[in-house]
């Protein structure tokens, strides 16, 4: 999971539909910069576009099953599938 600011500016990312080595590559709505986790790196890096070099620093998350996650955090809300 990774930061969407930028210079004061917040990223709506997605995917490109690219993958390489196994991993998405994203793209950045706004500037239509695309975005990869380098190898040896604990960021998403902006491989080519506007943002060239620039990195969105990883946050804090955990991979829990559902079950653990409620037991921790009961409060949570989820979208319904349709």
């Amino acid at each position: 999971m990774y930061g969407r600011e930028i210079d004061g500016k917040v990223l709506t990312l997605a995917s490109s539909g690219w993958t390489y080595d196994d991993l998405f590559i994203l793209y950045d709505y706004e500037t239509e910069s695309m975005w990869y986790e380098l190898p040896g790196t604990n960021a998403l890096t902006c491989i080519a576009g506007f943002y060239v070099g620039r990195q969105l620093a990883s946050l804090a998350s955990e991979y829990v099953w559902w079950e653990t996650w409620f037991n921790k955090h009961p409060n949570t809300l989820v979208l319904p599938r349709g």
